[in-house]
């Protein structure tokens, strides 16, 4: 526990907290602060309380007092401010003006993830941001430190947190010093840290969450404050994005380039002749045959070398084998679902941005049926279109971007109406049974929508069990 640590418990115990956003990580939370002598907690929603359901029956049997609505920030801190603590869910901009007008007045703004970075013990905790990759790099990390504890007949343990698994905080004290934590970290949750993790990792940084950030400067700096901050002494960086490779030449401390197109000098991990290199100041050493590797696709090798290059001074040659021949991937992220009538269909719902979609078209040897369309962003779809255009065989557009994707493809330099049919289907329904009748034997039908969920679902998560349970039903 840091000594700010100790001054924050203590600040929680004899003042006010403000939790603002009840979700998944704000619930547990608040009984994280009962527990700890929070008497006065106040928690914010902008849903009613008739829409929070069973979260709000929860609260109020904590003690926790509700303020709900369209008004839910007004007169935040009350007129305790000096000795107030904000909590901000992910989601909120730190800067609404009430929040910014309550810290003015002196209330200390913070959130879950970086409270328990402040209270833990454990020393050995590797985090992960980027545009695309970061869930299935930072479940690699987890089952590669997994398995090599197996291996070493080891009593240390994994925890993984953070935009995924379960909150952290509630296990504070089932974390030691020597044990590990793995944490998933958006833009979002990394806006206001001021405190990184030991062992950082950036995957890459594509346009990405424009309807939220001010712009791309705004994203690129919240991605960087993985890094920028003590205790910070490692850094696994992109070699083939500009903006990471940049982050990698301008750290202080230890940093690993990875490439899965071309070989790199020391302090790298590239592939070489179907091989996955290691290379640092000692020398080279071969660590993996590409083939291996269960998950299919480049950007999934790309996944393993950033993983690779996280866990590089904890895991053996053994583990890194074990894991490549044994994962089948993420649930969302091209999970394969049922094959029917000859056509394999598969659930990439995860794919949230042009490039995660572009990836996962790349892992097909072939054109594929795929279904695109869901919640703007507001980002440029060119580069969606460009994929479309050298990997489809029909697209089915549906939800709120469908128009706006269609008149990116139009526009491609690289569109010809032979090349594939361009479907439209507002109704995500009738667009996931519209590619059973498209498809035919030896077809590959994948949802990967290349834009967020909320115009229809309330996640990704959400949105790819929808998919699936129709597939299912045909």
């Amino acid at each position: 526990m840091t000594e700010f640590g100790r001054d924050l418990l203590e600040k929680i115990k004899r003042g006010r907290c403000e939790v603002l956003g009840l979700g998944v990580s704000n619930l547990p939370l608040c009984r994280f602060l009962v527990k700890n002598g929070a008497e006065n907690i106040y928690g914010r929603d902008k849903k009613s309380e008739e829409r929070l359901f069973q979260t709000a029956s929860e609260l109020k049997e904590l003690g926790v007092k509700l303020l709900t609505g369209d008004d839910y920030l007004e007169e935040i801190g009350g007129d305790e401010t000096e000795s107030t603590v904000i909590f901000r869910s992910p989601g909120i901009r730190p800067d609404l003006p009430q929040i910014r007008a309550a810290v003015e007045r002196g209330a200390l703004l913070t959130s879950e993830m970086e409270l328990f970075f402040e209270l833990t013990d454990c020393e050995n905790i590797l985090g992960v941001t980027g545009s695309d990759g970061k869930t299935t790099t930072t479940t690699l990390i987890g089952k590669l430190l997994e398995e090599q504890i197996r291996l070493d007949k080891s009593d240390r343990r994994v925890f993984v947190g953070g935009n995924i698994g379960e909150p952290l905080l509630p296990r504070l004290n089932e974390i030691g010093r020597d044990d590990f934590v793995v944490v998933e970290l958006s833009s979002f949750q990394l806006m206001t840290v001021h405190r990184s993790v030991k062992r950082a990792v950036v995957t890459n940084l594509t346009p990405n969450h424009l309807d939220w950030h001010t712009g791309m400067d705004e994203y690129r700096d919240a991605k960087a404050n993985l890094f920028s901050h003590e205790p910070c002494v490692h850094l696994t960086v992109n070699a083939e994005d500009p903006t990471t490779l940049s982050f990698g030449k301008g750290f202080d401390g230890g940093v690993t380039f990875f490439s899965s197109t071309r070989e790199l000098e020391a302090n790298a991990v590239f592939e070489r002749e179907g091989k996955v290199v290691y290379s640092d100041e000692d020398g080279e050493e071969v660590l993996l045959d590409v083939s291996s590797i269960l998950l299919p696709g480049r950007h999934n090798l790309q996944n393993y070398m950033a993983a690779i290059s996280a866990t590089r001074p904890f895991v053996s040659r053994e583990a890194i084998k074990s894991i490549a021949e044994g994962f089948g991937g993420v649930e969302h992220r091209c999970e394969f679902v049922r094959e029917k009538d000859g056509v394999r269909y598969y659930n990439s719902s995860i794919d949230s941005s042009p490039t995660r979609t572009a990836a996962a078209l790349s892992a097909f040897g072939q054109r594929v049926v795929i279904i695109c369309g869901g919640y703007d962003k507001k980002i440029p779809f060119e580069p969606l279109a460009l994929s479309l255009c050298r990997h489809a065989k029909t697209v089915v557009l549906t939800g709120a971007t469908a128009q706006k994707i269609k008149e990116a493809i139009l526009s491609c330099p690289e569109y010809r109406p032979e090349l594939f049919d361009i479907v439209e289907r507002p109704d995500f329904t009738d667009a996931v049974i519209e590619t059973s009748h498209i498809a035919e034997k030896g077809d590959v039908v994948i949802l990967s929508p290349a834009c967020a969920s909320f115009d229809a679902f309330e996640n990704f998560a959400a949105r790819g069990r929808r998919f699936k349970e129709i597939i299912n039903k045909l």
